[in-house]
Formats: C-alpha cells, structure tokens, sequence
C-alpha cells in the first residue's frame, strides 16, 4: 500500500452514524486508486443507520470504512435538518460510476463481480460487458457458495488482484464479508452493492428518474416487492430520531 494519504473528506454524525461529505466522491476514489491505497465503500440509508443502532459489529465496520456515502433519502432529509446541503448518491449510481470509469481505455482497474444468484450476477456482468467494451473483468461468482467454493473464491480473488470489488450480499452480510477479506486486495476498492445486480440483469426496474429526483425511490422498490415493507418500518422511526437529534443534539461536522 502507498504510503501517502488521499485528501480527507468532511464527515458528518446522523445518529451516531458518520456519512462523508463530496459534490465528486468519484474523483476521489480515482485518487485512492492511483496512489494505491485501498477503501472500503458504505453506502448509508436509514435503515442501516437504525440497524447499526443495535448492531455493535455493524457500527464497529461503519466507523472504520473509508468512505460512507449518502446513499438514502432520509441521510439528505437528516443533514437538511443540520443545515448541510449535500446531494444524494444512491449506491447504485456510484457502481455504475466506477464501473464506467474503469471501463476507460486510459484505465486499466480489473473488476469483480460477487454475490446474488448465479443467472443474474452472470447477466449483471454481460451487461457490462457489452456496454463497455475496454472492462476488464477478472471473475463472476454468484453469492451461494458453500465453504470449499468460499475459499476458491478468496484464492481466485487474491491472485487476479481486482481493483474494483462489487459485492451484492445484502447489509450486513456484504459489508461484514468485505471486512474479512479487505486484506486479500488492500488496493482495491470494496463496495456493498446490494440489489443493483438484479436491476443490471434486468430482473427487476429501477424507479424512473422523475421518482428518484422526488427521493421516492424507496416507495418504488416496495411496490415492486411488497415484502420489503417492514423494512420501511424504519424509515419513519429514523426520521423521529433525527428530528430529535436535530432538536437536542450536537452540530458535529469534522474532517475525517
């Protein structure tokens, strides 16, 4: 790993929780990324916020990922209560970023694609494929592995060397994995991508554009899957918290 440092991002505490705050969390990943210096990327919404709230071990990794993006629309709801005006970055977009961005003849970052059921990881990554012809992906593996599978997955990982690493486990699973195994390609960027394989395959429709800009994307999704309503249960549960928060607590902004 390089020795020198990437420039440090304010962040800012919503419930404990930090979120790191950019207009081009892109361009600074590109930075990490020529300097050799590798991160791990969580991207924030409401729910995981109020897991990690009884969920020490999953707290513990937020605190120390490198980046934690404002993927929810409620992260924006909880910092324009603070005053902070600051875009939201849904993880989704953010892969189809990197992926882009390594798919440019002038970069040469070989990817990995990890996670979801075997059919729909391997036409996530067709799909990629044929979109950008210059992506170099090194490995495709879908997310039901049993233990002798695991570590041929691990050796395959560490050998080609990825320098981007798309895991769709779902949270926690995905980023407790991405801890795990961050050691194998410490240059790489790791990030949790959770369902965003099922829209590439096409399996399932991302909310149109006029929905995502009203920060309804999340009623969308449970329209599409009404068994993800107790899910939402968490989103008016936060929204409280961070009411409250904004009425009792602490201004809490800081590099990092």
């Amino acid at each position: 790993m390089s020795d020198r440092v990437s420039t440090p991002l304010t962040q800012f505490k919503i419930l404990g929780q930090p979120v790191h705050l950019s207009t081009d969390y892109v361009s600074w990943l590109l930075d990490r990324l020529q300097q050799g210096i590798g991160t791990h990327v969580v991207t924030m919404n409401a729910e995981i916020v109020i897991q990690a709230s009884h969920d020490l071990e999953l707290a513990t990794i937020i605190s120390n990922a490198d980046l934690v993006t404002p993927d929810g629309s409620g992260i924006i709801m909880a910092l324009q209560l603070h005053g902070v005006k600051q875009p939201r970055y849904a993880g989704i977009d953010l892969g189809e970023d990197l992926l882009r961005l390594a798919g440019e003849p002038a970069h040469d970052y070989p990817v990995f694609f990890y996670g979801g059921k075997p059919q729909i990881v391997q036409r996530a990554a067709q799909k990629w494929a044929t979109e950008l012809p210059n992506l170099n992906i090194v490995g495709v593996e879908h997310g039901y592995l049993d233990a002798e599978e695991q570590s041929k997955l691990l050796h395959q990982i560490q050998i080609t060397q990825p320098k981007i690493i798309l895991v769709a486990l779902g949270m926690p699973r995905q980023e407790i994995w991405i801890r795990d195994n961050f050691h194998l390609c410490p240059q790489a960027i790791w990030i949790g991508v959770g369902g965003s394989f099922d829209v590439w395959s096409g399996v399932k429709n991302r909310a149109p554009e006029y929905i995502r800009n009203l920060n309804l994307e999340w009623m969308y999704r449970i329209a599409q899957e009404p068994s993800r309503w107790r899910r939402a249960l968490a989103l008016p549960q936060f929204a409280v918290l961070a009411i409250i928060e904004r009425i009792w607590g602490k201004h809490r902004l800081a590099p990092h």
